[in-house]
């Protein structure tokens, strides 16, 4: 098997959405710290951040197609998958999340003991994602807190090199990274909720429980449109900066997915459309806080 079905089957174009949120979560630290902290080691820091983030990723993806493989064959969207095709073996795909999981273990362990320590969080919850969607709607929701674990990881790896554990129990997190973080997951099951919509009829005779397909069409554009505006509402209470630039962004891009979920049925392909909408917010509000913030200058250096 090769890279290409292997960044296939872990769908790293979905990558796009947690990156931007995990950047964030380190330029607020950096922010935030800048002054206790060596410009050698934050410049390292981001490095191992990113191998823990991408390992976290493959393994969320991994274990998310190992164990819903029975689910994916039952779907005629995602019957060619590759465990339901035979495209790729069990032992290769337990192979992979063996080595994106060493990638997260391996990052975690070079950015300090804290990040080593707490490296479980994320496994766990990335085990039970695939369950929820068995038992209950919301299980968009908890996909969301998947991804916002990227902004409060990156932000706890950085503020553990200054404070240990007081990262964590001094709440130094409240509020700037606890609003981002409800925002991503209220973001991500807004677009989940609409994901989703492909799936309606199989997941009801499947058993799958999803929005969509317990709720109507209305209901579910309804409450997509209130979860956009309470997203861009935490974004808003974060403000991380006090600065109109960031709040212009977060509002044009929840105008955007707003607009987008409401056209739904004009639109030629809305899932595309949605996705790639959904996709930019992150990279807009990345960028939005490196503008306005004159520390920001040289980060990745």
């Amino acid at each position: 098997m090769g890279m290409k079905d292997i960044l296939s089957f872990i769908k790293v174009e979905h990558t796009l959405f947690s990156l931007p949120f995990v950047f964030i979560g380190y330029v607020l630290a950096h922010n935030q710290f800048m002054h206790e902290l060596s410009s050698q080691k934050f410049g390292i820091d981001i490095l191992w951040i990113l191998i823990a983030a991408v390992g976290a990723r493959g393994l969320a993806m991994t274990l998310n197609r190992i164990i819903d493989r029975d689910i994916d064959a039952a779907n005629p969207r995602t019957e060619n998958r590759h465990l339901v095709s035979g495209a790729m073996s069990m032992n290769t795909a337990w192979t992979l999340s063996a080595i994106f999981l060493g990638m997260l273990l391996f990052g975690a362990w070079q950015l300090n003991e804290v990040a080593l320590m707490m490296a479980w969080l994320p496994v766990l919850v990335f085990v039970i994602y695939p369950y929820t969607k068995r038992y209950t709607w919301l299980c968009h929701f908890w996909l969301g807190l998947c991804l916002a674990l990227g902004p409060a990881g990156a932000w706890f790896a950085v503020t553990a090199d200054v404070h240990g554990w007081g990262a964590i129990t001094d709440f130094y997190w409240f509020p700037e990274v606890f609003f981002i973080s409800l925002g991503v997951t209220l973001w991500i099951a807004a677009f989940d909720i609409n994901y989703a919509r492909m799936d309606v009829e199989s997941d009801r005779e499947s058993g799958i429980h999803s929005f969509p397909s317990r709720f109507s069409e209305a209901a579910t554009t309804r409450t997509s449109v209130q979860l956009t505006l309470l997203w861009f509402a935490c974004f808003a209470i974060s403000n991380p900066m006090d600065e109109i630039w960031f709040l212009a962004a977060a509002g044009l891009m929840s105008a955007l997915n707003i607009a987008v979920i409401i056209a739904r049925e004009k639109l030629a392909d809305f899932q595309t459309t949605l996705f790639r909408v959904s996709m930019l917010t992150g990279w807009v509000l990345l960028v939005a806080i490196m503008m306005i913030e004159p520390s920001s200058d040289g980060l990745f250096d």
